[in-house]
């Protein structure tokens, strides 16, 4: 059933200034125009509309969300990842809840404060061992540092990068790519240039990750992201690792 542009405006609680506004930049064309000029969506447009919301939720601006989704053209796979997404986000937020209220509750009860269960929820530094055993302790305060650093929006943001960039691998593994293709190539460049965008890590030039990571950085994590369910589970389990990590180490021979 088609609803008219103020039907949706109404249902989102935005305007209709602002659904012409996307369909101008290409973000969700009206699924028809009736004689009258007036736009309609149809189901598939709200699920498009849906999307676009969830992302600009993450932090992401509007020529990022075209891009996101142009790339991801199957609504009910990419709303997989953005429920998984939802879910991580809840599980944080009942933690914090639930941290919050205990300390309300013992602040009104005269209580002792208990600081070990103050800052669940909070806590971004639960990885620190494992990453100084891997990398150095060096790489966690740099890492630490630019982390810190960001806004919400940039944090939203690189998050929403790093789901969609597993994603994308989830989707090429389902499909059958090959680790030598042109599409599983393209990913690999992205996902080097992801990793530059982390300070710290091992780089191909002098003192800086500017340069890129280095090619035994790149072909090393390929080999953890197999080994490691952990971090296998971001592409979709030990097959999407596999063609991560087959991926990376071709692009890197060939590149780094």
């Amino acid at each position: 059933m088609d609803r008219s542009i103020q039907d949706i405006a109404r249902l989102v609680g935005t305007t209709s200034r602002t659904l012409r506004h996307y369909d101008r930049l290409g973000l969700l064309p009206p699924s028809r125009v009736g004689s009258n000029g007036y736009r309609y969506y149809d189901d598939g447009a709200l699920v498009r509309l849906q999307r676009i919301l969830l992302l600009r939720d993450l932090g992401l601006g509007l020529p990022a969300i075209a891009d996101v989704l142009d790339r991801e053209a199957e609504p009910a796979r990419a709303l997989h990842r953005h429920l998984e997404l939802l879910r991580q986000e809840q599980e944080r937020l009942a933690r914090q809840i639930a941290s919050v209220s205990l300390t309300i509750r013992q602040l009104e009860g005269g209580e002792q404060l208990m600081a070990e269960n103050m800052f669940n929820g909070f806590d971004h530094t639960q990885y620190k061992d494992e990453v100084e055993q891997r990398w150095g302790k060096e790489a966690y305060v740099s890492g630490d540092r630019w982390w810190t650093g960001m806004s919400d929006t940039e944090r939203a943001g690189w998050k929403a990068r790093t789901a969609q960039l597993g994603a994308d691998w989830t989707s090429a593994a389902e499909q059958g790519v090959a680790a030598d293709s042109a599409e599983a190539q393209e990913l690999a460049r992205r996902h080097c240039e992801w990793l530059a965008g982390v300070p710290g890590l091992p780089s191909s030039g002098s003192g800086s990750s500017d340069n890129g990571p280095s090619k035994e950085y790149v072909t090393g994590l390929g080999d953890m992201y197999v080994a490691d369910d952990r971090f296998g589970a971001n592409y979709g389990g030990r097959k999407g690792a596999e063609l991560v990590r087959d991926a990376l180490k071709l692009f890197a021979d060939r590149n780094l």
